[in-house]
């Protein structure tokens, strides 16, 4: 073959490269697979909020005076939302901190595929994960604990824009924070322990109505516990709303507060993402 004909075949194969919401979606189904290859990671990812929300609604499961529900339909919508954030947040955080120091990250920036093309394929995994989470949660809930699924389309669609905001705005912080840890052995470390507190000040293990209202505040700050609240707002009856800070469901307070953290989070990988890490300069 002469080198017309290589720079000719190269040419056409060029031309036939798939865009990069293609590769996004090539990538994302190579990220699902080694997952779901991985079957302690599996195990553990979607076995370990079930397992609390069986320990700690079989500990608590007396009827919440005045708010109609039992404190165990009270941990199902808060441990779907910490699920969310689970295969977001913590997911990405940390296996992208491991990539980075593995120069995994380093060698795919050296590839003509679009960088675009990478995060997309990280959103394609988070999204079937969480959506699995949030399915078995689901399930689990409404076998063993008596949740209702919503009987109006209006609820279904608030669970549809709090799932997929909600999802969106812990996993770009996931993306952010991992250039947190100066390590791989250090990222489970970093990112794991600002997400145990989150749980706890968010209203997960916790009924928001025992929880001081300076810890509540702090918590308002981040996603989790807007995701807790609207969740509630969409499974459980009205008359819960007394539990909540503000007596309301406050879904367009909702809305707001998660819109911002996806702006926000994506401003923020923006300014530190990073593919190569601080011993490489």
């Amino acid at each position: 073959m002469t080198t017309t004909d290589v720079r000719l075949d190269t040419k056409n194969m060029s031309g036939r490269l798939p865009g990069t919401w293609g590769l996004g979606l090539r990538r994302g189904a190579l990220e699902i697979r080694q997952f779901f290859r991985q079957r302690d990671q599996v195990v553990f990812t979607f076995a370990f909020p079930v397992v609390f929300l069986f320990l700690f609604a079989s500990i608590f499961s007396d009827d919440v005076k005045g708010a109609g529900v039992t404190a165990s339909q009270l941990y199902v919508p808060a441990m779907m939302a910490a699920g969310i954030m689970s295969t977001s947040f913590q997911s990405l955080g940390i296996s992208i901190a491991i990539e980075r120091d593995e120069k995994v990250l380093r060698r795919l920036r050296g590839t003509p595929m679009p960088p675009a093309a990478y995060f997309l394929g990280k959103i394609w995994l988070v999204l079937v994960t969480g959506a699995l989470e949030t399915a078995i949660l689901l399930v689990v809930g409404t076998t063993l604990y008596g949740v209702d699924l919503p009987s109006d389309p209006g609820r279904w669609a608030d669970f549809g824009w709090i799932f997929v905001l909600g999802l969106t705005a812990c996993a770009l912080l996931g993306i952010a924070v991992s250039s947190v840890p100066k390590s791989g052995k250090s990222a489970t470390s970093v990112v794991v322990l600002p997400f145990l507190v989150l749980q706890f000040i968010s209203g997960v293990y916790i009924s928001v109505d025992t929880i001081p209202d300076w810890m509540l505040n702090i918590g308002a700050l981040f996603p989790l516990k807007w995701m807790c609240q609207g969740l509630r707002g969409v499974f459980l009856p009205d008359s819960a709303k007394v539990l909540e800070q503000a007596g309301d469901w406050e879904f367009g307070r909702i809305a707001l507060v998660l819109g911002a953290w996806c702006a926000g989070g994506l401003l923020l990988c923006l300014l530190t993402f990073r593919w190569k890490d601080r011993r490489d300069g």
